[in-house]
Protein backbone atom coordinates (compact mmCIF):
# COMPACT_ATOMS: atom_id res chain seq x y z
CA UNK A 1 0.00 0.00 0.00
CA UNK A 2 1.37 3.39 -1.01
CA UNK A 3 1.68 6.24 1.46
CA UNK A 4 -0.19 9.44 0.59
CA UNK A 5 2.23 12.33 1.29
CA UNK A 6 -0.53 14.95 1.13
CA UNK A 7 -2.58 13.11 3.79
CA UNK A 8 0.47 12.75 6.03
CA UNK A 9 1.21 16.46 5.62
CA UNK A 10 -2.34 17.27 6.77
CA UNK A 11 -1.97 14.94 9.76
CA UNK A 12 1.19 16.76 10.80
CA UNK A 13 -0.67 20.08 10.68
CA UNK A 14 -3.54 18.71 12.77
CA UNK A 15 -1.10 17.20 15.28
CA UNK A 16 0.63 20.56 15.61
CA UNK A 17 -2.65 22.28 16.49
CA UNK A 18 -3.57 19.61 19.04
CA UNK A 19 -0.16 19.69 20.71
CA UNK A 20 -0.16 23.48 20.94
CA UNK A 21 -3.65 23.43 22.43
CA UNK A 22 -2.76 20.81 25.05
CA UNK A 23 0.50 22.52 26.02
CA UNK A 24 -1.35 25.74 26.87
CA UNK A 25 -2.79 23.98 29.91
CA UNK A 26 0.26 21.93 30.86
CA UNK A 27 2.53 24.41 32.63
CA UNK A 28 1.84 27.94 33.83
CA UNK A 29 5.13 28.39 35.69
CA UNK A 30 7.43 27.79 32.69
CA UNK A 31 7.09 30.45 29.97
CA UNK A 32 6.50 29.66 26.34
CA UNK A 33 9.35 30.75 24.08
CA UNK A 34 8.62 32.24 20.68
CA UNK A 35 11.31 33.46 18.33
CA UNK A 36 13.28 33.30 15.11
CA UNK A 37 15.86 30.78 13.99
CA UNK A 38 18.20 30.26 11.09
CA UNK A 39 21.40 28.57 10.11
CA UNK A 40 23.62 26.70 7.69
CA UNK A 41 22.50 23.63 5.72
CA UNK A 42 24.70 20.87 4.32
CA UNK A 43 22.32 18.89 2.11
CA UNK A 44 22.67 15.65 0.20
CA UNK A 45 20.60 13.10 -1.70
CA UNK A 46 20.92 9.44 -0.93
CA UNK A 47 20.05 6.95 -3.64
CA UNK A 48 21.11 3.67 -5.21
CA UNK A 49 23.06 3.37 -8.46
CA UNK A 50 25.05 6.59 -8.18
CA UNK A 51 28.81 6.87 -8.13
CA UNK A 52 29.13 9.80 -5.76
CA UNK A 53 27.17 12.63 -4.16
CA UNK A 54 28.51 16.01 -3.14
CA UNK A 55 26.85 18.09 -0.44
CA UNK A 56 25.39 21.48 -1.28
CA UNK A 57 25.70 24.44 1.10
CA UNK A 58 22.47 26.31 1.83
CA UNK A 59 20.49 27.83 4.64
CA UNK A 60 17.28 27.75 6.70
CA UNK A 61 15.35 30.69 8.17
CA UNK A 62 12.05 30.90 10.03
CA UNK A 63 10.11 30.83 13.29
CA UNK A 64 9.82 28.54 16.31
CA UNK A 65 7.74 28.15 19.48
CA UNK A 66 8.86 26.12 22.51
CA UNK A 67 5.80 24.99 24.45
CA UNK A 68 6.57 23.48 27.88
CA UNK A 69 4.88 20.29 29.03
CA UNK A 70 6.90 19.97 32.24
CA UNK A 71 10.29 20.94 33.65
CA UNK A 72 11.99 18.42 31.37
CA UNK A 73 9.78 18.14 28.29
CA UNK A 74 8.46 20.54 25.67
CA UNK A 75 6.86 20.51 22.24
CA UNK A 76 8.58 22.68 19.64
CA UNK A 77 6.84 23.34 16.31
CA UNK A 78 8.82 25.31 13.74
CA UNK A 79 8.07 26.84 10.35
CA UNK A 80 10.90 27.89 8.06
CA UNK A 81 12.26 28.16 4.54
CA UNK A 82 15.00 25.63 3.83
CA UNK A 83 17.22 24.61 0.92
CA UNK A 84 17.99 21.01 -0.03
CA UNK A 85 19.58 19.02 -2.85
CA UNK A 86 22.97 17.70 -3.92
CA UNK A 87 25.39 17.22 -6.77
CA UNK A 88 25.15 13.64 -8.04
CA UNK A 89 27.58 11.79 -10.31
CA UNK A 90 26.10 8.91 -12.34
CA UNK A 91 27.65 6.31 -14.61
CA UNK A 92 25.98 3.43 -16.41
CA UNK A 93 26.22 1.49 -19.67
CA UNK A 94 24.70 4.35 -21.68
CA UNK A 95 25.86 7.65 -20.18
CA UNK A 96 27.83 9.26 -17.42
CA UNK A 97 27.70 12.77 -16.06
CA UNK A 98 26.95 15.08 -13.15
CA UNK A 99 23.58 16.47 -12.11
CA UNK A 100 22.99 19.24 -9.59
CA UNK A 101 19.58 19.41 -7.91
CA UNK A 102 18.49 22.57 -6.05
CA UNK A 103 15.27 22.21 -4.04
CA UNK A 104 13.59 24.83 -1.86
CA UNK A 105 10.93 23.99 0.73
CA UNK A 106 8.69 25.44 3.41
CA UNK A 107 9.17 23.00 6.29
CA UNK A 108 7.19 22.22 9.44
CA UNK A 109 8.82 19.96 12.07
CA UNK A 110 7.07 19.01 15.32
CA UNK A 111 9.75 18.18 17.87
CA UNK A 112 9.67 16.61 21.29
CA UNK A 113 12.34 18.44 23.31
CA UNK A 114 13.94 16.66 26.26
CA UNK A 115 15.82 19.05 28.55
CA UNK A 116 18.67 16.88 29.79
CA UNK A 117 20.07 19.76 31.87
CA UNK A 118 19.28 23.48 32.12
CA UNK A 119 21.58 24.06 29.13
CA UNK A 120 21.46 20.88 27.04
CA UNK A 121 18.49 19.41 25.19
CA UNK A 122 17.81 16.58 22.80
CA UNK A 123 15.00 16.92 20.26
CA UNK A 124 13.36 14.51 17.84
CA UNK A 125 10.18 14.37 15.77
CA UNK A 126 8.59 14.21 12.33
CA UNK A 127 8.70 16.91 9.71
CA UNK A 128 6.60 17.73 6.66
CA UNK A 129 7.83 20.02 3.90
CA UNK A 130 6.22 21.57 0.83
CA UNK A 131 8.30 22.17 -2.31
CA UNK A 132 8.08 25.74 -3.62
CA UNK A 133 10.75 25.48 -6.33
CA UNK A 134 13.07 22.90 -7.85
CA UNK A 135 15.74 23.16 -10.53
CA UNK A 136 18.32 20.85 -12.07
CA UNK A 137 21.57 21.36 -13.95
CA UNK A 138 23.14 18.53 -15.90
CA UNK A 139 26.41 17.81 -17.69
CA UNK A 140 26.81 14.48 -19.48
CA UNK A 141 28.93 12.90 -22.19
CA UNK A 142 25.87 12.53 -24.43
CA UNK A 143 24.04 15.72 -25.36
CA UNK A 144 20.80 13.82 -25.96
CA UNK A 145 20.71 12.93 -22.27
CA UNK A 146 19.98 16.47 -21.10
CA UNK A 147 17.00 16.73 -18.77
CA UNK A 148 17.92 20.24 -17.60
CA UNK A 149 15.40 21.94 -19.88
CA UNK A 150 12.67 19.36 -19.22
CA UNK A 151 12.86 19.00 -15.44
CA UNK A 152 11.18 21.71 -13.37
CA UNK A 153 9.21 22.13 -10.14
CA UNK A 154 6.22 20.14 -11.41
CA UNK A 155 8.39 17.06 -11.98
CA UNK A 156 9.22 16.72 -8.27
CA UNK A 157 7.06 15.47 -5.43
CA UNK A 158 5.45 18.46 -3.74
CA UNK A 159 5.73 16.92 -0.27
CA UNK A 160 8.79 15.75 1.60
CA UNK A 161 8.31 13.81 4.82
CA UNK A 162 10.89 12.58 7.29
CA UNK A 163 12.38 12.50 10.77
CA UNK A 164 14.43 15.23 12.43
CA UNK A 165 16.76 14.75 15.42
CA UNK A 166 19.41 16.87 17.06
CA UNK A 167 20.97 18.44 20.15
CA UNK A 168 20.76 22.01 21.39
CA UNK A 169 22.47 24.34 23.85
CA UNK A 170 20.30 26.94 25.61
CA UNK A 171 21.72 30.24 26.86
CA UNK A 172 18.70 32.21 28.13
CA UNK A 173 17.34 33.93 25.00
CA UNK A 174 19.85 32.34 22.60
CA UNK A 175 20.15 28.70 21.57
CA UNK A 176 22.61 26.85 19.35
CA UNK A 177 22.00 23.46 17.83
CA UNK A 178 22.96 20.72 15.42
CA UNK A 179 20.25 18.72 13.67
CA UNK A 180 19.88 16.08 10.97
CA UNK A 181 16.75 15.69 8.83
CA UNK A 182 16.33 12.26 7.24
CA UNK A 183 13.84 12.19 4.37
CA UNK A 184 11.59 9.18 3.81
CA UNK A 185 9.92 10.37 0.58
CA UNK A 186 11.50 10.17 -2.86
CA UNK A 187 11.91 13.62 -4.38
CA UNK A 188 11.03 12.45 -7.90
CA UNK A 189 7.60 11.54 -9.18
CA UNK A 190 6.75 8.09 -10.47
CA UNK A 191 6.52 8.15 -14.28
CA UNK A 192 5.72 5.63 -17.01
CA UNK A 193 7.56 5.47 -20.35
CA UNK A 194 6.94 2.78 -23.00
CA UNK A 195 5.32 0.57 -20.40
CA UNK A 196 8.17 0.94 -17.90
CA UNK A 197 7.56 2.64 -14.56
CA UNK A 198 10.43 4.62 -13.07
CA UNK A 199 11.15 7.39 -10.56
CA UNK A 200 13.51 10.24 -11.39
CA UNK A 201 15.26 11.54 -9.40
CA UNK A 202 15.11 8.28 -7.45
CA UNK A 203 16.52 9.78 -4.27
CA UNK A 204 15.62 11.11 -0.81
CA UNK A 205 16.70 14.22 1.06
CA UNK A 206 19.22 14.38 3.88
CA UNK A 207 20.14 17.68 5.56
CA UNK A 208 22.61 18.46 8.34
CA UNK A 209 21.89 21.87 9.90
CA UNK A 210 23.78 24.12 12.29
CA UNK A 211 21.37 26.73 13.63
CA UNK A 212 21.02 29.71 15.94
CA UNK A 213 17.72 30.70 17.53
CA UNK A 214 16.70 33.87 19.36
CA UNK A 215 13.74 34.08 21.73
CA UNK A 216 11.71 37.27 21.30
CA UNK A 217 9.78 37.11 24.59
Amino acid sequence: MKTNPKLLFQLVLISTFLLISSSMYAQDSIPTRIGIKGGLNLSTLYAENVDDTKMLTGFNLGLFAKLPLSDHFAIQPELYYTTKGAEVKYNNAFVDGTARFNLNYIELPILLVVNITDFVNFHVGPYAAYLISGKAKNESNINLFDFEENLDTDDYNKFDLGIAAGVGLDFKAISLGLRYNHGTTKIGKEETFLGTTYTFPDAKNGVLSLYLSLSLN
